[in-house]
């Protein structure tokens, strides 16, 4: 093959990993999403797979074993730098190594300093090795992982729904429904990508929500931890969310009076953990929420409302993306998406790169980043310990 066309064709191949590797979003936690295409000497492809879930195999072991004999002396293309460790399973550097692979492209330098070192493994082994195809496009398919790693505390993305002048409600408290169908199973699509879905107290007596996934939600999908932040633990024995559908982690205050949850405990349909309060003892603490849920290996965070924890949050500076579903309507009145965020005045105002707006339904879905820094920016490397079980 002539240059170009070899180098064209690589590209298309870290495209199509990139599709591979968000295959695995929302099943593969506390593990990255990764993709993996294998090209035969030739430049046609041999071979692909995606990381399925954590404890089994990695996307490229799942390249190598579709690609057979046609590996030796090919080029793996894969969106994250291969493994070059043993945990669950074995290192990824060394499969492509003793594959006979030629070279190899990687999209994202692995931050972790457990797994890191696959390139320099492959190097040392005589593979030629080269980094940063498509890294934008790869970080920001693996954003929550990348963003866990870097700041050690999971992404959190704060979804709302709301009618073109702000409203999540009439003024009479109804919200059902502000946006269309399809808006609505988009939210479960967030969901089924999600780790954890958190909601505050006053959200879960208003609405009852039961933060499973129930739209377009196949027999493989993995529920995400229903979360609620409920200070003086007041979550009904009634609730939605302690049916047992999905594990249930109610967050309270120190000393809170969790008697009425005991029944929901004993049953293994809930899990009560004390937060400390936040400074001024209004709420929870939101950085000490979040290190709760990462120590429990919860890597992304849909943050689902209501507006008084989202400005908590917001305040903190703990918020990495937004996205908001806009209902071509208007209220005039009635409750905001965001309240009680820390701004006084206008110079104060989180500034946010819209990164895109697309039309579902009747509704907009507008996807968003605050402008103070891009989440899915490849992260720089970390000192701690690394997270990724294999």
């Amino acid at each position: 093959m002539a240059p170009h066309e070899a180098d064209s064709r690589i590209a298309e191949a870290m495209h199509r990993a990139v599709a591979l590797a968000a295959l695995g979003l929302g099943r593969t936690s506390p593990n990255p999403v990764v993709g993996c295409v294998i090209l035969d000497a030739h430049g046609e492809i041999a071979g692909e797979g995606h990381h399925q879930r954590a404890g089994g195999p990695h996307a490229e072991i799942h390249a190598l074993r579709a690609a057979g004999d046609r590996a030796r002396g090919g080029t793996a293309v894969v969106t994250l730098e291969p493994c070059n460790h043993t945990g669950r399973t074995g290192p990824c550097a060394q499969a492509l190594i003793d594959a006979g692979i030629a070279r190899v492209f990687y999209a994202v330098a692995d931050p972790t300093d457990q797994a890191s070192g696959g390139a320099a493994a492959l190097r040392a082994a005589g593979v030629e090795t080269h980094a940063g195809l498509l890294a934008k496009e790869a970080a920001l398919g693996n954003e929550a992982w990348l963003t866990a790693m870097r700041l050690g505390r999971p992404f959190v993305l704060w979804k709302y729904a709301s009618t073109l002048d702000g409203r999540t409600a009439a003024a009479d408290g109804t919200s059902r429904w502000i946006t269309g169908p399809q808006a609505r199973a988009d939210v479960h699509r967030l969901r089924a990508e999600a780790d954890a879905v958190l909601v505050g107290s006053g959200t879960l007596h208003a609405d009852d929500p039961h933060l499973a996934v129930r739209h377009g939600a196949g027999a493989a999908v993995t529920q995400p931890l229903r979360v609620v932040a409920d200070t003086a633990a007041t979550v009904p024995a009634t609730a939605r969310v302690l049916d047992g559908a999905a594990a249930t982690l109610i967050a309270v205050a120190p000393g809170a009076d969790t008697g009425r949850l005991s029944a929901a405990v004993a049953a293994g349909r809930a899990e009560v953990v004390e937060v400390p309060r936040a400074p001024g003892g209004r709420g929870l603490d939101p950085h000490a929420l979040l290190a709760a849920l990462h120590a429990r290996g919860v890597r992304s965070v849909l943050l689902e409302g209501g507006p008084t924890l989202a400005g908590a949050f917001w305040a903190a500076g703990l918020v990495d993306k937004t996205v908001g579903y806009l209902a071509p309507a208007l209220l005039g009145a009635g409750p905001a998406a965001l309240l009680d965020a820390g701004i006084g005045t206008i110079a104060d105002a989180f500034r946010l790169d819209v990164h895109d707006i697309v039309r579902i339904g009747a509704d907009l879905r507008l996807t968003a980043y605050p402008a103070r820094s891009t989440a899915a920016a490849a992260p720089r490397s970390v000192n701690a310990p690394s997270t990724e079980e294999s």
